[in-house]
């Protein structure tokens, strides 16, 4: 059953307005991410997915993460409409977060603009940024948007969310 989405003020965007099956687009946004005391990554080379009832999963470039920052992690993952992902350890300063980051090296049709980009569950990072703006993760251990106060949901992951 879908929840009543929540009401969208000025400037803001909400996820039920969101397609299915996800639309990928590139957008002027600046992306920091700090782990262990450093940044892994800075750049505006982003690209974000949008799903209905799930916030942004912002993808960047794999090549623009620190040196070392991403090494092949355990296990992989299945999307119906992206394919086949795997996933990295994420280092940052003295921190690693097993699994903390994926991608689709052989995005499916689509979904080609995925090719070289990681994305990263924001819950395992000392901060992720859009814009100088501080990130929310989206509920649940298995999601990995990106709330920014111009997002509204109920979101994915949210308590009794399971049957959406």
């Amino acid at each position: 059953m879908r929840p009543e989405p929540s009401p969208v003020g000025p400037g803001q965007e909400s996820v039920w307005d969101y397609p299915r099956p996800p639309r990928v687009e590139h957008v002027a946004r600046r992306a920091v991410i700090r782990l262990g005391g450093e940044v892994i990554v800075d750049t505006d080379d982003v690209v974000r997915v949008l799903e209905t009832s799930h916030p942004p999963v912002y993808y960047l470039p794999i090549s623009a993460f620190a040196p070392e920052a991403l090494t092949p992690g355990e296990g992989s993952s299945y999307c119906e409409f992206k394919g086949s992902a795997r996933y990295f350890d994420v280092r940052g300063g003295d921190r690693l977060r097993p699994r903390a980051a994926w991608a689709y090296p052989h995005p499916a049709e689509g979904f080609e603009s995925l090719e070289g980009r990681v994305a990263v569950y924001p819950r395992e990072m000392d901060l992720c940024t859009i814009d100088g703006i501080e990130v929310r993760p989206q509920p649940g251990r298995f999601y990995g948007g990106w709330i920014t106060p111009e997002i509204v949901g109920p979101f994915k992951g949210d308590h009794g969310s399971m049957g959406w």
